[in-house]
């Protein structure tokens, strides 16, 4: 998820490494993801609004994955 953090880290390993923030992102991050892009904080706010609300009422305790696909490869 595109954090503060995150933003430091792809900075700190740019750096380090050489090469562009953008290379970071796509060549290591986004790599073993389905969808190449990073999740956005909204995107968990929305899920939580979803998951709090009335049409989430049968959720038991289930995992919510919010991985872009990083899991499916």
């Amino acid at each position: 998820m595109r954090t503060p953090l995150v933003e430091e880290q792809i900075a700190d390993q740019a750096r380090a490494h050489g090469m562009p923030e953008e290379r970071v992102v796509e060549d290591v991050l986004l790599a073993p993801q389905a969808l190449k892009r990073m999740l956005e904080p909204s995107e968990v706010a929305d899920a939580v609004a979803y998951l709090l609300g009335p049409g989430a009422a049968v959720f038991t305790g289930a995992p919510l994955v919010m991985d872009g696909g990083w899991t499916a490869h």
